[in-house]
């Protein structure tokens, strides 16, 4: 429940960012994908995601971005996704919270 205000609060905290505007649907869930896996596996534990807000407030990738982090392939890096504070983009932006990668000594 904490993370969002963690994450607001200690802008260090959030490890990278991906700006989707003026991509298509197809284009930003690649983008999305690729750049959730490159900041799990370089270690981040809360990237940025730029979505816009779209004409009127519905943006299609507003809408969608939560959809494909629930996607089965990302499931096992996803941990959460929260609307960003106000600085950050606030309705046109969203923390993804990235789950920790097993060490090495866990794998078997």
């Amino acid at each position: 429940p904490g993370r969002r205000r963690r994450i607001a609060r200690d802008p260090e905290s959030i490890g990278a960012k991906l700006d989707l505007h003026g991509m298509t649907q197809d284009e930003a869930r690649d983008a999305l994908e690729r750049f959730v896996r490159r900041s799990w596996e370089a270690g981040f534990r809360a990237v940025l995601v730029i979505t816009g807000k779209g004409s009127r407030s519905d943006g299609i990738l507003r809408r969608r971005a939560p959809e494909w982090l629930a996607s089965p392939e990302l499931v096992p890096i996803v941990a959460g996704i929260s609307e960003a504070h106000r600085r950050h983009g606030g309705e046109g932006a969203i923390y993804v919270a990235l789950k920790r990668r097993p060490r090495a000594s866990d794998a078997v």
